[in-house]
């Protein structure tokens, strides 16, 4: 948790946490889904787990801690694989990490009408303006949501952009992870 800032909220330092985690890892990552637990919790339930995460160590850690969950199924669409997540009680909230093609409001109306979803992506895809962008998305089970956006164009911990709407969509689709 080097680059995050203390001053922020658990919820924006645990996005800030993840996003420096997977930029570690380089780009062209699989999407990545992550548990958040609350560290006072896990360290009092669960010491021998909290002690592999370096969380006994640090006797004032409070806050969220983020707990990558198994390789997302390939071949799956997100939205089908979200719907099958069922979390425990133990888990606040829930992260996620994609990576993705986007382009910017100006070429909407650009956008040539009737393609088909493979046929549109490979027009973004080819679009001059394109950028590549890393999107890690949480939230707490009560609806607070945190978001944070890497341009791999400018991959640099200090050029995160960090929101509450930022990714809407896919943050209401993990909120339904924890509808019952």
């Amino acid at each position: 948790m080097s680059n995050t800032p203390m001053a922020a909220s658990p919820l924006t330092r645990a996005v800030l946490e993840i996003d420096e985690y997977v930029s570690g890892l380089g780009w062209d990552q699989p999407a990545r889904l992550f548990a958040l637990v609350d560290t006072a919790r896990l360290r009092a339930e669960q010491p021998s787990l909290a002690d592999r995460l370096g969380l006994q160590d640090e006797p004032e850690a409070t806050g969220l801690t983020p707990i990558e969950q198994d390789e997302i199924p390939t071949g799956k669409q997100l939205d089908e694989f979200l719907g099958t997540i069922a979390w425990p009680d133990a888990v606040v909230g829930c992260a996620l990490t994609v990576e993705r093609l986007m382009l910017p409001p100006s070429a909407e109306a650009s956008v040539p009408e009737g393609l088909g979803e493979k046929k549109l992506a490979q027009w973004v895809a080819d679009h001059p303006d394109r950028q590549e962008v890393r999107m890690t998305v949480a939230v707490l089970r009560d609806g607070t949501r945190d978001a944070a956006l890497r341009l791999r164009e400018k991959d640099s911990p200090t050029d995160v952009l960090t929101g509450s709407q930022l990714v809407p969509g896919l943050a209401q689709a993990l909120a339904a992870t924890f509808e019952e």
